[in-house]
């Protein structure tokens, strides 16, 4: 198997893995287990880990409250998420953050945020800290297309063109604002094109294909490390289920929701690992590893201690 067939490999287990937490975490939602808010990445998958596959482990992740595809690209153990999702003390955030608030300074995983464009601010100071201690670090957030309009990304994004601050802003167009289409939130269709009002660099890519997210996040990153030039990026994705576990999606139809499935990043990776050589028993194997994972990471959080007062001081 050659180098590249490897890192396709690689990429799509960590797809298929943040796809087998989602789902298990949507069981557990439904049997009571979780509470709270739940935001599913299903769909959206290429776009964490075609991007973070970018990064170094010294680079910052600043993420929205749709966190946990981006926490497990970045490298946290599904216990340590599955467990903060049940709200017991072994979590990420010892069970006191809950599914929207995953966090791991180790990992430079700086949380995800509830606020809609709140953290924007926050991806902008990791990286004027960066480049204030003339460290070679970049800053990678993410956010949905619903938060451009909120005053906090604007003057986010205007600080880091005048700084010239090594942040990449990823805008995760999934098409829909909660339940709001593009058309009646935006009014352009491009929201790469919010980049000319603050003089940044631009790009825009389909998450159909993790390796392209993934060779154009690093070209991004690679401006922001070399240049201390921040860039906007537009991934246009697709959510599968609705904005939350209490949201039905009736707004879209059956038959839009199938069309955007034919287009499924962890279906093409699979196609082209089949194309170079991949046999059904090394993918089998892939698939039986991560489910082993996830059924682990839930027995993990079934049997973990609720948090008590040894965390109050």
């Amino acid at each position: 198997m050659s180098e590249g067939t490897e890192a396709l490999l690689e990429l799509y287990r960590q797809m298929l893995l943040i796809r087998r937490f989602e789902e298990a975490a949507a069981k557990a939602y439904s049997q009571g287990k979780i509470g709270g808010f739940l935001h599913l990445y299903i769909g959206q998958e290429a776009s964490a880990v075609g991007a973070l596959a970018a990064l170094r482990p010294s680079d910052y992740v600043v993420g929205t409250y749709r966190d946990h595809g981006l926490a497990l690209a970045r490298g946290m153990s599904s216990r340590a998420c599955m467990a903060e999702l049940f709200g017991k003390v072994t979590g990420c955030s010892q069970g006191l953050g809950g599914s929207m608030h995953f966090f791991d300074a180790e990992r430079r995983m700086m949380g995800g945020y509830g606020i809609v464009g709140g953290h924007v601010p926050l991806a902008a100071g990791c990286a004027f800290k960066s480049k204030y201690l003339g460290l070679d670090e970049v800053t990678l957030c993410f956010l949905g297309e619903g938060a451009v309009s909120i005053g906090d990304f604007h003057e986010a994004m205007s600080l880091a063109a005048l700084w010239n601050l090594p942040l990449v802003t990823i805008v995760e167009n999934n098409e829909y604002s909660m339940g709001t289409p593009l058309s009646r939130t935006l009014s352009v269709a491009d929201v790469s094109l919010k980049n000319l009002a603050y003089g940044m660099a631009r790009d825009r890519v389909k998450a159909a294909d993790v390796l392209v997210v993934r060779e154009r996040v690093a070209e991004a990153v690679e401006r922001a490390r070399k240049e201390s030039k921040p860039t906007l990026i537009e991934v246009l994705t697709y959510r599968y289920r609705g904005h939350s576990m209490s949201d039905p999606g009736k707004y879209r139809t059956a038959d839009e929701i199938e069309e955007r499935k034919k287009g499924d990043c962890i279906a093409n990776a699979e196609a082209t690992l089949r194309e170079r050589g991949v046999d059904n028993a090394a993918l089998a194997a892939v698939d039986e590893a991560v489910s082993r994972d996830v059924d682990d990471a839930v027995r993990f959080a079934d049997e973990s201690a609720e948090p008590g007062e040894e965390l109050i001081e």
